[in-house]
């Protein structure tokens, strides 16, 4: 059980894995999460369920190395198991025929929308679907998103693929040539998805982000993943994750996230330090 079946790299610091998992990958629906501990000492964190497979009893999962856990799963190999995998966890997506949908991912973000965008083009709608990273280097799944959006369209801040600049250029864009957009769905960077909900707040188009707070438990008991969203207090993990980004508090959401940077940073160094003295 949760042993690594299959692993690879899509970028120098994100890799792709797929996990036995066959009760999660029944239940798995487009939007929900799991939350993984690695091994009995480890902390716990929340991971989007990229894509499952029922039939296979596996599920996909993207990680980007960006702290001590996450590089520790970097260097699991195949044939290795995760100690524990919660879930699936949090309120699916809505998935229903709205029209025309735009997704949008960012970075990482690009992994979460595959399953949504997938589940919207299956249903009937128009879907265009908008990825942006820093860099070519950064960018995966394009043709995964390809086969299932109506069009694609890639940015990146340095133009080195697609558009040079941002998701929410593209999305400005068509917004301005009078495309009916009937909901955007984005998720990414906070700041990403703030930008995307101000973009779309003007002409008053249904927005949902997804946020990916500070977790620890996720099933609403310990608190940490708190938000704030139409001015009242939320929890990510019971009650999202996905919630309005017109109402979202991202100033609020983005101080809470820096809370433990200090703590999180002493941690990867020390870790980084240890791999020198005893590499794997």
């Amino acid at each position: 059980m949760n042993e690594i079946i299959e692993k690879r790299s899509l970028s120098a610091d994100t890799n792709f894995f797929v996990v036995d998992s066959p009760t999660i990958a029944k239940k798995a629906r487009p939007g929900q999460f799991v939350v993984i501990r690695i091994c009995a000492e480890g902390e716990r964190i929340p991971l989007t369920i990229a894509d499952s497979d029922p039939e296979a009893g596996t599920i996909t999962l993207i990680v980007q190395e960006v702290g001590k856990t996450t590089r520790q799963m970097g260097l699991m190999k195949v044939g290795e198991s995760i100690i524990d995998i919660a879930g699936p966890l949090g309120k699916p997506s809505e998935i229903e025929n709205f029209g025309t949908v735009v997704m949008v991912g960012g970075g990482i973000g690009i992994a979460p929308i595959y399953p949504i965008t997938k589940a919207m083009k299956a249903i009937g709608n128009r879907v265009i679907t908008i990825i942006g990273a820093r860099n070519e280097s950064l960018l995966f799944y394009r043709d995964q998103l390809g086969a299932v959006s109506d069009e694609l369209l890639i940015t990146t801040d340095d133009g080195s693929c697609g558009r040079h600049g941002f998701v929410t250029d593209e999305l400005s864009r068509l917004i301005e040539e009078g495309i009916d957009i009937a909901r955007v769905v984005a998720i990414g960077p906070p700041i990403m998805m703030k930008m995307v909900s101000e973009v779309t707040r003007p002409k008053k188009i249904p927005t949902i982000v997804s946020l990916n707070s500070i977790m620890v438990d996720g099933t609403g008991m310990c608190g940490a993943c708190r938000v704030e969203v139409g001015g009242e207090t939320k929890f990510t993990c019971v009650d999202g994750p996905e919630f309005d980004g017109h109402a979202v508090n991202f100033d609020l959401l983005m101080q809470r996230l820096n809370m433990y940077l200090k703590e999180e940073h002493q941690a990867d160094e020390c870790y980084r330090e240890s791999l020198k003295n005893n590499p794997q």
